[in-house]
């Protein structure tokens, strides 16, 4: 059965960016789930991981960055990226409360830079259950000596890295598998053989939402988990 999905609208000081909610009977916990750098909570790959995620029993809020819902290309910088982040999460945990669910854990996700982001707001304070990255950009492809991992260590939420073997933002993987070392025991992370950035196999052409839909139950199974 497929989960009512509602589209409502955040404020992020003044600017009111756009986000799609959904909450199956009885969800274990929200899932909030944010976008990469160049596609917004539109496209197929975010809707078919969120819809996959609400039929595994999660609510889910998928948001846009208010770049992408201005229409321009380049990202948000840091500290807009973040307050965007807090007020979507405080808008998650109110849903979740008035929908008689106060106490539900939120989780954060994010594909790529959206996933960074919220890594940064919870190093900054930001209460968040955990967070999942699809796809973390460890440093930007072919430049591994410019790492962004000096906040990861010290965030103690459980976390779960979902990484492509081929991803230029994770090359060379050793690097990736270092740095959850030293983060610690709250961090996983799983490797997907033969995947790029986006998840994509060589040879195995999927349409995207299908690649996203098909993350969604290693995740569901970390969330149950933690």
């Amino acid at each position: 059965m497929t989960t009512a999905e509602q589209s409502i609208t955040i404020d992020i000081d003044g600017v009111p960016v756009s986000a799609v909610y959904a909450r199956p009977s009885g969800a274990a916990a929200t899932i909030v789930v944010a976008h990469g750098a160049g596609a917004g909570m539109e496209h197929p790959f975010m809707s078919g991981f969120t819809r996959a995620l609400d039929a595994e029993g999660f609510a889910t809020m998928r948001f846009n960055f208010p770049y992408r819902e201005a229409g321009r290309r380049f990202p948000d910088r840091p500290p807009l990226a973040i307050a965007t982040w807090r007020a979507v999460m405080h808008v998650a945990a109110a849903r979740a409360a008035d929908d008689g669910c106060p106490d539900k854990a939120i989780w954060a996700a994010g594909k790529s830079f959206g996933g960074r982001m919220a890594s940064m707001a919870v190093a900054e304070g930001m209460a968040a259950a955990g967070l999942v990255f699809l796809g973390y950009p460890l440093h930007a492809p072919g430049k591994p000596e410019k790492p962004r991992d000096e906040h990861l260590p010290g965030i103690t939420v459980p976390m779960l890295f979902l990484q492509g073997r081929n991803d230029p933002f994770a090359a060379p993987n050793e690097q990736l598998d270092d740095v959850v070392r030293r983060i610690g025991p709250n961090a996983t992370l799983d490797w997907v053989d033969d995947a790029n950035h986006s998840f994509e196999v060589k040879g195995a052409k999927r349409p995207a939402a299908e690649i996203g839909a098909g993350l969604a139950a290693q995740v569901a199974e970390f969330v149950r988990s933690h």
